[in-house]
């Protein structure tokens, strides 16, 4: 069955999110697992369990492909309310440990001095159990959703998750329209204060050299501008679908912003961390040595093959 140019633009989305974004988020995981049972530290890990927020999603990504491919649920029913809970649920992770981020970040050049003595890793493991918590208790919706119909727990799913009726928007509209003020708006007010008056305090601080602050700065407002792109446009639909009782037929579209955030993430993590450089240096230019000993290898096969044939030649002439 060929694709409509919609499931077109859609699966497009989902694997460019998942070659750039696997391989990228494997490799962070990596450094921060090494960081934090090196030397733990309260941004590296909740940078980590954004990681595995990030890893989660991609691996579940496929099953949603699969949804594209064959434009109906094929796959085994409990797979859609798992896959759907994974999808939301990562989403509102990301933006608690963003906020997370900004929040160490604001404390670190606000409050240099008590932030050095109180900064114990193990309230960023508290703070991160709580992010975890909060996103998926909301994001159990789509469980209930989707099994408050009699029968949907046995009978085949033909559409995952979309097509509501009118008592299953009762129950989905309102949680959705909390999900807005609690898990995006909340989030985006402190991100948005913490990374304005980071930025604010760095310009003003004499002991810092200009490449250094520019590239903070740079930081700061990258992120929150993923912050808002990736997640706005999807946080809107739930207010516009509140207000018009019905889940917006657009809505599939934003969330192909908030999917980029998986391979949008890695980039927040190579200017967080200058191990992660080092180690996507190393990937970089170990894979490009390889690809020179590759062409090195073919350039120089036909020489020694024709050297061969010359000698063997010649001893046949003998």
């Amino acid at each position: 069955m060929a694709l409509t140019s919609h499931n077109q633009l859609i699966l497009s989305v989902y694997i460019v999110t998942f070659v750039t974004g696997l391989p990228t988020n494997i490799l962070a995981f990596y450094t921060f697992c090494v960081k934090v049972r090196r030397k733990p530290a309260p941004i590296d890990i909740l940078l980590l369990n954004l990681t595995i927020s990030d890893l989660i999603f991609l691996l579940f990504l496929p099953f949603r492909m699969v949804d594209v491919l064959s434009d109906s649920w094929v796959l085994p029913n409990f797979l859609c309310p798992l896959s759907g809970f994974i999808f939301y649920s990562t989403i509102y992770i990301s933006t608690f440990f963003l906020m997370g981020v900004s929040v160490e970040r604001y404390f670190g050049v606000a409050y240099p001095v008590q932030y050095k003595m109180n900064r114990k890793p193990m309230y960023a493991v508290w703070v991160s159990v709580f992010f975890w918590v909060i996103s998926t208790a909301h994001c159990t919706i789509v469980y209930i959703v989707q099994y408050q119909e009699p029968g949907n727990g046995t009978q085949n799913v033909s559409i995952c998750y979309d097509g509501f009726t009118e008592q299953q928007l009762d129950v989905l509209l309102p949680v959705r329209l909390e999900m807005f003020f609690v898990l995006f708006c909340i989030p985006l007010l402190i991100t948005s204060f913490c990374y304005i008056n980071f930025i604010r305090i760095l310009t003003t601080l004499p002991n810092i050299s200009r490449q250094r602050k520019q590239r903070a700065i740079g930081l700061a407002l990258g992120t929150l501008l993923v912050f808002i792109l990736c997640f706005c446009p999807y946080n809107i639909s739930h207010v516009v679908g509140f207000v018009k009782w019905e889940s917006p037929t657009w809505r599939e579209m934003t969330l192909l912003l908030s999917t980029f955030n998986a391979c949008l993430d890695p980039i927040i993590f190579y200017f967080s961390s200058s191990e992660v450089q080092n180690n996507i240096r190393n990937c970089i230019s170990g894979f490009l040595g390889k690809i020179q000993a590759i062409g090195l290898c073919k350039r120089l096969c036909p020489a020694v093959a024709t050297v061969e044939e010359q000698m063997e030649s010649s001893s046949n002439n003998l």
